[in-house]
């Protein structure tokens, strides 16, 4: 009987200081729930509101990690849109080859085409006509076979540039990726693949929050805005640099270059 009830205290003095220790963490979990009144996004906006949230060691790591991450920008665009490729060609490609190592381009050839489905099969519809849904579907294929970035980007760039854009892949096909020919491109971009690859740009495109309402569309770091789009168009070089975070590579050091920052008016905007 001694035993039971030293069993039977032991077992309260255990329980109760369980109780005692959930009702302090309980306490101590409501006061910094108190104190953190912000929304997760912004935990890491100041030291006063990480250590009101208690995440101070998570946001150091997560800013450490993130100082260096390249400017990340997509251009939404068509082929034959004169806004699109007067950016491409004067802005974004200059701009990439001095400031490549922190800047991520993804080129997206959609822009303001439509698309619906007939028996299995996506059939596209472009703004200035089909010869812009073939050079969109080539340029999608030369992405795909060519992967990298540093690869393609020569590419789109020397056809958007020429004269002639529909006639312009063979020719830089062989200047800037000989081991790709033209026949195995236009297989693609006449066949199956390249059907499925704009069929994929197509749900990209669509899927922009905001909905772009004009080519080029840009996005950088996961954002559409006006102001973002005007700075972009205006200065891009400036706006990278800008926007990049960790150590400045040389380029962005030797301060503004103009010649780098050709405006595009409004006007050649390409209207959805």
């Amino acid at each position: 009987l001694l035993f039971t009830f030293r069993f039977a205290a032991d077992t309260m003095k255990a329980v109760l200081s369980l109780l005692g220790l959930l009702v302090a963490l309980w306490a101590a979990c409501d006061a910094s729930q108190l104190a953190c009144d912000y929304p997760p996004e912004q935990w890491c906006n100041s030291r006063e509101i990480a250590a009101a949230c208690q995440v101070e060691q998570q946001c150091v790591e997560f800013q450490h990690s993130s100082a260096e991450q390249p400017v990340d920008l997509w251009l939404f665009y068509e082929s034959l849109c004169g806004g699109c490729r007067g950016f491409l060609v004067t802005q974004l490609f200059p701009v990439w080859l001095l400031l490549n190592d922190i800047l991520n381009v993804t080129l997206v050839p959609y822009g303001n085409a439509e698309e619906r489905n007939i028996s299995g099969k996506w059939e596209f519809t472009c703004q200035h006509g089909p010869d812009e849904c073939l050079v969109n579907t080539i340029e999608a294929c030369v992405m795909h076979y060519l992967g990298n970035i540093k690869d393609s980007f020569p590419v789109i760039f020397c056809i958007e540039s020429s004269h002639f854009v529909i006639n312009a892949t063979e020719s830089c096909l062989q200047l800037y990726a000989p081991n790709l020919t033209k026949e195995k491109v236009m297989s693609c971009a006449k066949g199956d693949l390249g059907n499925q690859l704009m069929h994929q740009n197509a749900l990209l495109t669509e899927g922009l929050r905001p909905p772009h309402q004009f080519v080029p569309w840009i996005v950088i770091n996961g954002k559409h805005t006006d102001e973002l789009q005007e700075k972009a168009m205006d200065a891009l070089f400036n706006l990278v640099c800008n926007l990049y975070t960790g150590e400045k590579p040389v380029a962005c050091k030797c301060g503004n270059t103009e010649r780098n920052s050709l405006p595009i008016k409004t006007r050649n905007l390409c209207w959805h």
